[in-house]
Formats: structure tokens, sequence, C-alpha cells
């Protein structure tokens, strides 16, 4: 992995729109389109932010999570949610949402419908990834109940997760579907962090599952 020390958070998240911007918009001048997948949770919220207001082709880019909680948009715990609040406003309104997410019991009801609307947009253009202190990466969790099937390289695009970290039923990228992007980026911050990221290059995927997408990935670091 290719890793990057910045000297505060500040800095961290401002260089790294920047860098995103630029993967981004050099796909739309290539090639006329783009992907764009993003974790959830509140850590890449100042990214969001930033580039809500740059100045792209918004409605020519695919934006898509990693991986989404099996919880309707209206809930605080729904990824979907965080994105719309700070990503998709602004100039970035008009980007195109492809949804981990559709109102059904369990996600393996709709999990066929949802693959086949993404799928369009693979591979990844720009992948955007955050990681847990346990070293897990998208819905991909230690101990998770599918993870081997998850991580294999003939893995769907999708798959429904469940692990006792995780709280709900999620659904997640898959392994090669991650490993397959064009541009990955990981985003960390903290000495716990550091440390595990660091643990997971000698592990296998399946204790660090994060080691699937280390070696071609850029990893951004800041206390």
């Amino acid at each position: 992995m290719n890793f990057v020390e910045y000297p505060d958070r500040e800095l961290m998240m401002l260089a790294l729109a920047d860098k995103l911007a630029g993967e981004l918009a050099d796909f739309l001048r290539r090639e006329g389109r783009a992907s764009f997948c993003v974790p959830g949770g509140t850590t890449p919220g100042p990214i969001f932010d930033t580039l809500s207001g740059v100045d792209l082709d918004w409605d020519k880019v695919s934006v898509f999570l990693n991986d989404e909680r099996w919880v309707p948009e209206d809930s605080p715990r729904s990824n979907t949610r965080l994105l719309r609040e700070r990503l998709l406003r602004g100039k970035a309104l008009h980007a195109n949402l492809v949804p981990l997410y559709q109102p059904a019991p369990q996600p393996e009801d709709v999990l066929a419908d949802l693959e086949a609307q993404l799928a369009p947009h693979l591979p990844i253009s720009v992948l955007l990834l955050g990681m847990g202190a346990d070293m897990h990466t998208a819905s991909l969790f230690p101990g998770a109940d599918r993870l081997a099937e998850a991580l294999a390289p003939d893995a769907p695009i999708l798959m429904a997760l469940r692990a006792e970290a995780a709280g709900e039923s999620r659904m997640t990228l898959t392994a090669p579907v991650l490993e397959g992007a064009m541009n990955i980026h990981i985003l960390i911050t903290g000495a716990e962090k550091r440390a595990a990221i660091e643990r997971a290059e000698g592990l296998e995927p399946l204790e660090a599952p994060v080691a699937a997408v280390l070696k071609n990935a850029t990893v951004h670091w800041a206390e």
C-alpha cells in the first residue's frame, strides 16, 4: 500500500477532496462518465462537504455507497441519509445516486434488483473506503456469516452479510468489486487505526478484510 501521512485532519480532508475531484474530472474527460463509491459514517463528512461545491459534470457521475445498513433512509443509522446531507447537495445535487437499499424486510428480497442497477456503473472509477479498528472495510467484517464468499474471486457484485459487530443486516459490495476499482483510497484517523492497517498488511483477508484491497490502495492518515 501507499501510505500518506498528513500533519492534521483538516489538511488531509482538503487534500483528499482535491485528489478525488481530480480523479473524477480525469475520468469525465476521458470516458464521458465516472462512478464514485464512498463510505458511510461521519468521518468522510468534511470531504463530502468540499466535494459538493466542486464544479464537475455531476450529472455524469454515478455515486453509490460501499455498503448500507438495512434501515430506511429516515433512520439516523442510514448511510444514504448521511450521503444526501453531506455530498448530494450544492453542485453535486445532480449526481446519479445508485441505491443499496430498497424497502423490504430482508436485503435478500431485493438483492438481484439492486445488483442489476449497480452493474452498469462498474468498474468503479474512484473508490473511497474507511476501515474499522477491527480491520473491516465496507461491511466485510471479521467473523461475518458469509465473509469467505464475499472475499472469493467469483463473488457476486453485492451480498447481504450479518455480523455481531455490524448490528443490522448489511448490503455490501464484495471484495472483487472493491479490488477492481481504478483508483482506491482508504481514509483513517488516529493511532489505533494506523496500527490496525499496518497489522493488516501481514494478515489474510479472512482475519483482516481490508487486506483484500491494500495492494493497490493509497492510505490517507492523520492523527
